[in-house]
């Protein structure tokens, strides 16, 4: 038995080491108004689209590129497409949902040192994909583990990153010079900032609540859900041990500003 648990943990992290993936994991945050004036080093911006080209990709066919936007002047064009979408946006919801969005601040385009466009190149690696032969989209997911390993690498270390994903994409296209055939997966806003939230701001606001880990998870088939199942006791202590951890441990503010601006 000994031998069959010495094996099974020959690969696991030291327990600091697991802790702080499980940190990062968890403290991650959707950054729109906390940006701070000071530049991000070339050193840093290196690490992070680094771990970002490390994500793993369809047949590995990598299709990403990493547009890095620092000119103020695209940084204008850019939050022009989003001012124009973010209209059109606004008029989408009814009655108290129109007036809550309108109050959101929903970007940092404008404040944010650093700008970064993660895109997909849909025929990189030709049209016959290890992986892709069934589901096209493949590709599009691969990108977007991309922007998730960028996001947990900035967040370890020390930066805000917030995901800006309400524009048209033409608008978008056309404000950064992307080609027709790529198509942009996120505009992330990347910056160091005065405090992270303990809870997502979208959450604080009351927009929506974070839905019970045991109403998601099911057994064998659709639907199909145990309440007894020792795992689903599990999920729902982790959960809770989770966010006690987050707000256990977040530097606050002296005075925190209202989420809603």
């Amino acid at each position: 038995m000994k031998m069959e648990q010495a094996s099974q943990d020959i690969h696991a992290f030291t327990a600091d080491d697991r802790a702080a993936v499980y940190q990062t994991i968890f403290s991650r945050r959707d950054v729109r108004g906390q940006f701070l004036p000071k530049a991000v080093p070339d050193e840093v911006l290196s690490r992070i689209i680094t771990a970002a080209h490390y994500a793993p990709s369809v047949g590995f066919m990598q299709p990403w590129n990493f547009l890095v936007v620092r000119s103020d002047e695209v940084k204008r064009r850019v939050h022009a497409a989003f001012a124009e979408a973010h209209a059109e946006a606004a008029e989408m919801f009814e009655d108290d949902k129109r007036a809550t969005y309108k109050k959101l601040k929903l970007e940092g385009i404008l404040e944010s040192p650093v700008g970064i466009c993660i895109t997909c190149d849909r025929k990189r690696t030709g049209p016959v994909v290890v992986g892709r032969t069934h589901m096209m989209t493949m590709d599009l997911y691969s990108s977007v583990c991309a922007v998730q390993n960028l996001w947990l690498a900035a967040r370890a270390e020390g930066l805000g990153v917030g995901w800006v994903s309400i524009f048209n994409q033409a608008a978008l296209q056309a404000a950064l010079g992307i080609p027709k055939g790529i198509t942009p997966i996120a505009y992330l806003c990347v910056g160091y900032v005065s405090h992270f939230y303990s809870k997502p701001e979208l959450e604080a606001a009351g927009w929506l609540p974070r839905l019970p880990i045991e109403e998601l998870v099911y057994f064998d088939q659709w639907g199909h859900s145990d309440k007894q199942q020792p795992l689903i006791r599990q999920l729902m202590r982790d959960q809770a041990a989770a966010q006690a951890a987050v707000n256990a441990t977040e530097r606050q503010p002296v005075t925190m500003p209202d989420p809603l601006y």
